[in-house]
Formats: C-alpha cells, structure tokens, sequence
C-alpha cells in the first residue's frame, strides 16, 4: 500500500511485535499459536490504539492550549466500517503491520475481516458522516461526532428463500477495542413530566420540568485518525443506562419489572437504529432517540465550553453546531433551553447565540423524509422543549406576517400554512432547521437548486442568505488506499503519493488514458480486482461468476426512487430476448446488486425477492450458457463495499430525476474506474460534467419533465404497457408464474407501476417512461465494452477526473463559508 514520504512518521516494528504478543499473553493467558484468530485481532488493535491514544492526547492538548472553534457534527447515523485497517492506513503504518504480522505468521487480510463493521449506520447519509471525520481530521480541523452507540445497529441482512430477513447485528458481542468509555462526562437527560413555572423578585418566570423519567447518557469515544498529521478528533456516541441502576427493593417484594423498568427504559433507547415508524411506540421511540443523543451532546458542548471561557454569550464563536438532515433539530430548541433555564438568558439573547450557531443539511427531496412529529407526542414526551418550540413558532408567524401584510398578490395565510412549524397538529423540523439555522446546504448543484426553487421555494424567498450548495465528497484513503490497494500502488507509482491528501493531483494519469500499456496494466488491475470480488460471491452466494464478462452493479440503500425495479426489469427482458434469440450476439454480463430495505417498507423488500427470484431462474438455465448471472450480495455494508466498487465496470446510478439528492455511491465507483449508467439526477450532473458525457452513459427524462409530469400530470403508463409488447411481456412475468408459483406474489409490484391499488399514483418514478431508454445505454454499454481500448481509455479518465468529489474539498468548503474553524497543526 503506498505510503506518503513527506512526514512520515516511523513506525517501530519491533515495538509492535512485542506488543501483540504481549497483548495476546495478557489478555487472553495465550501464545500467539493458541490464540483465536478474533483475540489477535483484538491485540493488534490494541496494539494500534496504543499509537493512537498518544497522538489523541497530544491533539487534546493542543486544543486546549490553542482554544480553537471547533464543529460539532450531529448525526443519527455514521456508517464508520471496519477501523482497525483504517486507522492503520492514517497512521501509515500499514505495510509495518502487514510485515510484522507476515513474520508472526498472520495474513492482514484475514485479520481485518475477523472485525465487524461498527453498525452506527446504514446508507449514505451515516457514510457521508464518517467520511467528513475522516478529512475533518486529515485536514486537522478541531470535530466532535455526535451520535448514539447502537447496540444491534439497523439490522444484519439474511436472505432466506430470496427473502429479506432481519436478525439483530451484534457487532458489541466481542468489544470493540478501539472506543473509551467516558463515565465522568455522563450526562441525565428528562422525559415526559410537566413544567411548572415560579416568577423570581424580579418579575422573571424560571421553568422547571417536573415529576419526569431520566436516563443517564455515558459517552463512548472512538479516535478519528487523520491521514499522516498526528492529529486524532473524536466521535462521541452515547450509550443509556438507568439514573437508579438496578431496584434491589422492588424485587426483593417480587415486583421484578420494576425492578427493571428503568433498565429497560434505557437499553430500549439505545438498541436499534431508525426502530420501525409506522406504528406510535416506533414514533415514540425515535423521538426519544434524537431528543437523548441530542441533549446530551448539546449538554456536553456547554459544559466544554464553560470550563474555559465565562461568557455563554459569545459561545457561537468557539463552537458550531452542523445538523446532519432534520433528524438533530431537535439541538435548537434544547440549547435554547439551556441558555434560558440554566444561564438565564434573555430570549434575544439566547436566540442571537442558538441562530449563530446551528447549520442545517438538508439531505433529501422526498418530502416524506422531511420529519413531522405529532404534536400530542412531542408536547407529552418534551414538554420543556416543546413551550420553546411554541415561542419560536410564535415569533416567526409574526415575521411572515411582518414581511408579507399588504403585499400585493400574497396570501400570508397560505404563507403560514407553507411555513409555520407548528402547524396541522404537527412540528416540521426541517421548518424549525431553517427558520432557526444560520446556513442549509444542499448536496449537490442540482439538489440545492431544486430545494431553492421547489421544495423549500418559500424559506428561499424570505431568507435567500441562508441557502447554500456543499456537493457530497469521498474519502480517498478508504475507498481508493485501503479499499483497491493494486490501483492505489499504480497510481502512486505514475504520479506519486500526493493524491491521498489532494486527490486533484491523480489528474496526472489523464495524460495516460491512450497509452496501450497504461491501458493494459490498468483494466490488468480491474480483472484482479474482479476475480477478488466472484471468490467473495463464490464463497458466501455459491455462483460461479465469469470475471471476463461486464460486472453490472447496483449497490445502494433500496428504495423505489433508486429504481431496482427498473434494473432487474430490464434483466427479465434481456434474458427473454437470449431466449428468443439464443444466436444474438451478446456480451456475458454479471448483474450485482446489493441493498437493505427499511423492515416496514414492503415494496423493497418484495424488490429483494424478485432480484433473487429471476437469479434462481436465469442462474439455473443452461440454454443461455452463463450469459447472464444475477447476484444479490447479502448484507451490503462498507468493507463488502470496498470489495464491489474495485471489481465494478459499471455503476448503476439510475434515480429518477429530481430524486436523489446527491448520491456517493456513484463517486466510490468513478474513483475506481467504472463507467456511470445513470440519469442526471443528484451528483451524476457533476460527475458527468467533470468527466465528459462521452465518458459515461445517460438517459432518461430530466428533473424538470419529471417535475413538470408531477405537477401538471400527461403520463399514462398503461399506454406505454399497452404499446410495447416488450415491456407487456416483463411486466406479465411479475403475474404468470415465471418467476415464482405463488403468481400473487409480485401483483403490489405490477400494481404499483400501472394503477393506483397499491400506491398513490401509476409508475409514481417512472419506470415504464424511462424503461427503453435504459435498455437503450445499455445497448450502449455493450458495444463500448466491446472496444477494450475505448473502454480502458474511459476507464482511466473516470479515475483521472475524481479529483473534485473528495470529501476533503466538501469539508474545505463548509470551513470557508459555513463553519470558519481554526486549523490546528501538530
């Protein structure tokens, strides 16, 4: 793995065989011969954390010595993967551990696969976190995570019968060597109660919550090690455990449940991430959740802040709090209440210090992901918080009044009802974000231009200041460093190492795309990396893949707008056309997918079992002689994620249009040489524009057919299902028995994309629309791969043309006109 020279720290090898066998003595009474595979790795990983634990006091120091503005960044999710092989990457001590384990007789590899990725999150909004941390500390600016330490995360996906099925992700079950336990920083956090109000001599009312449940917060902390700078920042996830502890007394008496109820009050906020919605407890819960990781992390960043400056009034210009989408509003109005209830501010002045210094992202387009609470529920659960709410709700209804009363052509009753918080017996936390926030970024051009002029149109209009773009990056070091090492190393060794920390610099090898021989070790290093991935599908799917023909992937979270259906759709009409056709001239493909569905989202898990019910079928037809496979890969997460972007000649990024916010994804992929099949929708416009169109393959409508189909209607799908027998034919299969005997099975999927039975409108993202134009580019696909040289030349400028989604350039931006931070260097 390739290494930067400039300042590169030593790395004692012999310290650090000592200290493993010394590990694996201490801790588990062994020699390294008895020892497990999982107890070398937990001392190696301790053997690693000894490292960091200096250079993380050393950055804490400097910190304190320099009182720099820090962010905090507050997420429900951070997707961070495997730690050990990225801390050891960071630390550049990679390939001094691989030798010395190679000397101990271990393979590095096996090793990093005995550690569970850290189940804190699920897509890209939890990746996009932990890849922030990741440049937030290579470029040595001073950032907390903020987020909960989920005991089963989302879930582990098993696929039985083709079915999704959902079994708690134990990922605790052996420790996880790298996080401290942070008792003395344990925070009580209130639920439910009253308030009750008592007027002081002065005249002034103090609030007091009463008669309440608690839990206490105990913060967990895990390094953040930058790339080669010494620098370690911190992710703080919270664990809940009882205020009383266990209740001796009440068992003693045989009441064994409460004995336990506040145990369980606690472990119940803690064990899952996003516990299903779509019932009032799974409300509840959630709630509960955001409003537990929030105040104490909010807590903790006063009580930080108070242990060296005096003044809570100018506490906005040492800290910034980033909202990573609606789900940590809930940090405005809790702040606002410390600094009315527990430093008894004024409320101009505590909303002068709460509007400097929260920052919201939006994350989505989809209106349903826009969080809306139940009134009854958030006054019931936080009844503090919600007076607060109430307030500034109040206020800003005052505003809209203030600005829009007597203008000409504006309903400011339908203002109020577009804009308020508080308003049709529910709180809008993206309402409150906005109104209270002194920045909202989108995530990428297209996104924040669609929130500017649709979805947030109005806030737009009166705070136009306010809205700003931050396109989504990667980071580099995971998933080009220590993710596809062979093309890292060649890289490196056609421009040098500086592309870990500028990946602008890996433009250098554009000057290669047409050089016979770069083409010929590049798409050498892709057929490697490919044959990496069909051992992995070999070993846990049992299918045969051929590395030669084209790697087809679709690897994302599962959602109708991602549009799975329309893929594996157009894989049940290529394999009717080799039927029809079996002397067709066509190029061996391998379709790859891989994808959670939400366990109360029943159109995606159905999607699950269709994509592994044409795989049963087509995998097992010898008439097409292995033309086609289909793989779904079970429980896709970050370290499979590595394995699949190296291996992958195309990247399915077909969204429709106007959906995706940005996507990363489709970035991971560029980095490593596939070529985008995708829609301009989210940052495939950038990518597009970056690379070159002819350098990738677009189709489809664009945002604005697809919004201007939205709003003004014109699409029939049942015209399209009528007119094209093609497309009559795959859509019959759904229902005639091709694909399972139980031909009900599939009928909501068939439903949903020509009548309203099983959803609100036809084909709602247009899959029948968009069908022949995807089938279409993927023609297209074929024929270009056919071209090695044409092909490898793309290849290699997709990897050359990367440079501007890097998460360290995002970051630098936030920094530059969001956050204004001080950069700390060791």
């Amino acid at each position: 793995m390739p290494e930067a020279s400039e300042k590169k720290p030593t790395f004692d090898k012999e310290l650090f065989k000592r200290s493993v066998l010394y590990n694996v003595m201490n801790m588990y009474r062994k020699t390294l011969e008895e020892a497990t595979p999982q107890q070398i790795f937990q001392a190696a990983s301790y053997s690693i954390k000894d490292r960091v634990i200096g250079n993380w006091m050393n950055t804490q120091k400097a910190y304190d010595r320099e009182d720099p503005k820090m962010v905090y960044y507050m997420s429900m999710e951070f997707l961070m993967g495997r730690a050990l092989g990225n801390n050891m990457v960071n630390l550049q001590a990679y390939e001094g551990a691989k030798e010395v384990l190679e000397e101990l007789g271990v393979d590095i590899n096996v090793l990093e696969d005995q550690e569970p990725d850290a189940a804190l999150g699920n897509g890209g909004l939890g990746r996009l976190a932990a890849c922030f941390l990741d440049s937030l500390a290579t470029l040595g600016y001073p950032a907390y995570g903020c987020g909960i330490r989920y005991r089963y995360g989302l879930f582990k996906q098993k696929i039985e019968n083709g079915f999704q099925i959902e079994i708690p992700d134990d990922w605790l079950a052996e420790g996880n060597p790298f996080e401290l336990r942070r008792p003395e920083y344990a925070k009580k956090v209130k639920f439910g109660g009253y308030v009750t109000v008592r007027t002081d001599e002065n005249g002034r009312n103090h609030y007091v919550q009463e008669d309440y449940q608690s839990v206490k917060a105990i913060p967990y902390d895990m390094p953040i090690v930058g790339y080669g700078n010494g620098i370690v920042n911190t992710l703080r996830v919270w664990d809940a455990e009882s205020m009383g502890g266990f209740q001796l007394d009440s068992f003693d008496k045989g009441d064994y449940s409460k004995a336990v109820e506040q145990e369980n009050l606690a472990r119940n906020l803690v064990n899952v991430l996003y516990p299903n919605d779509n019932h009032y407890a799974g409300k509840e819960l959630r709630l509960k959740q955001q409003y537990f990781f929030i105040s104490a992390s909010v807590q903790e960043a006063v009580d930080k802040y108070m242990r060296k400056h005096n003044d809570i009034r100018r506490f906005h210009e040492k800290v910034t709090f980033q909202l990573n989408d609606t789900h940590p509003t809930v940090a405005i109005p809790e702040l606002m209440r410390i600094l009315l209830d527990d430093y008894d501010l004024t409320w101009e002045e505590a909303w002068e210090v709460t509007t400097k210094t929260c920052a919201y992202t939006n994350h989505t387009i989809m209106a349903e992901a826009l969080e809306k609470w139940p009134i009854d529920l958030f006054s019931r659960l936080l009844p503090r918080v919600y007076q607060i709410v109430d307030e500034i709700n109040r206020r800003f209804i005052r505003q809209i009044e203030q600005k829009y009363r007597g203008v000409h052509g504006v309903d400011v009753q339908e203002k109020i009802r577009k804009m308020a918080i508080l308003y049709d017996g529910q709180v809008k936390m993206a309402h409150m974000a906005i109104v209270a926030g002194y920045s909202v970024n989108g995530v990428a051009r297209l996104h924040t231009e669609i929130l500017k002029h649709q979805e947030l149109k109005d806030f737009y209009e009166m705070f136009p200041e306010r809205f700003n773009n931050k396109t989504n990056g990667i980071t580099q070091r995971r998933f080009l460093l220590h993710g596809n090492p062979l093309l890292a190393d060649w890289v490196t060794s056609k421009v040098g190492d500086g592309w870990i920390t500028d990946l602008p610099q890996i433009a250098g090898i554009k000057a290669l795309a047409e050089d016979k021989k770069a083409q010929k070790e590049f798409m050498e290093i892709k057929y490697q990396n490919k044959l990496r991935l069909a051992k992995y599908i070999k070993e846990h799917n049992g299918i045969d893949v051929d590395p030669n023909s084209i790697f087809d992937v679709q690897v994302k979270r599962l959602h109708e707008y991602k549009r799975q259906l329309m893929n594996i759709l157009h894989v049940m009409y290529l394999y009717n056309e080799l039927k029809a056709h079996p002397e067709m001239e066509f190029f061996p493909r391998t379709f790859i997918f891989g994808a959670k569905a939400a366990a109360g989202y029943k159109n995606a898990k159905l999607t699950i079992k269709l994509i592994n019910a044409v795989a049963e079928v087509v995998n097992n037809d010898a008439s097409i002689g292995g033309k086609i496979k289909v793989v779904f890969i079970e429980n896709y997460n970050v370290s499979n994620a590595e394995i699949i972007f190296a291996a992958a000649d195309v990247s399915e990024q077909i969204s429709t249009a106007s959906k995706e916010a940005s996507g990363t994804g489709n970035m991971k992929f560029m980095l490593n040489g596939a070529l985008t099949l995708g829609t301009m929708d989210g940052a495939n416009v950038e990518i597009v524009e970056e690379v070159g169109e002819e350098n990738a393959f677009i189709f489809g409508l664009s945002s604005d057919e697809v919004i201007n189909y939205e709003n003004n209607g014109g699409y029939d799908p049942m015209q399209i299902f009528n007119s094209d027998k093609d497309i009559h034919k795959v859509l019959t299969q759904l229902i005639d028995g091709t694909y399972d005997k139980d031909k009900e099975l599939f009928r909501t999927l068939y439903n949903s994309l020509l009548n309203t039975l099983s959803t609100s409108r036809a084909d709602t993202y247009f899959i029948l629309k968009d069908f022949k134009p995807y089938a279409e580019a993927q023609r297209k696909v074929e024929a270009a791969y056919r071209d090695s040289e044409g092909w490898a030349k793309s290849a290699i400028l997709n990897v050359a043309c990367s440079g501007k989604f890097t998460s360290d350039r995002t970051i630098q931006q936030y920094v530059d006109e969001i956050w204004h931070l001080d950069k700390v260097t060791l």
